[in-house]
């Protein structure tokens, strides 16, 4: 089944958003490291709403345009979140770079699609 361009805008919006959010959240897990005590318990609380904001855009996405991909980095991000939970930072850092990969395929499908019929 072939992308409508108006479904193909809609995808690489979300996606580019996405991408630029999960990008954000993947360089503030590293910066956790960072924090001691008291510190670290509110950047970490504050990093995983962060990150509940993240995957209620890309469950947006996801309800807005059915890409299976941002299903997957819905899944990816989650797990990222129960990693940061649980203070495991070099595997959230794994899981949230599987959530930009999954984002960037919406963005680059949607991209194909739009310079195939001449729109870039």
């Amino acid at each position: 089944m072939s992308m409508e361009s108006k479904d193909a805008v809609l995808r690489y919006q979300f996606a580019e958003r996405a991408k630029s959010e999960l990008i954000i959240a993947s360089q503030l897990v590293m910066t956790l490291n960072d924090y001691k005590d008291v510190e670290l318990a509110g950047a970490r609380r504050m990093l995983i709403l962060l990150m509940d904001l993240v995957r209620n855009e890309i469950e947006f996405g996801y309800r807005a345009t059915g890409a299976t991909e941002f299903k997957k980095s819905i899944d990816a991000l989650n797990e990222a979140i129960s990693l940061v939970e649980s203070d495991s930072l070099g595997p959230a850092s794994v899981k949230l770079g599987e959530s930009i990969s999954q984002a960037t395929t919406v963005a680059q499908n949607a991209w194909g699609v739009l310079e195939g019929r001449g729109f870039l």
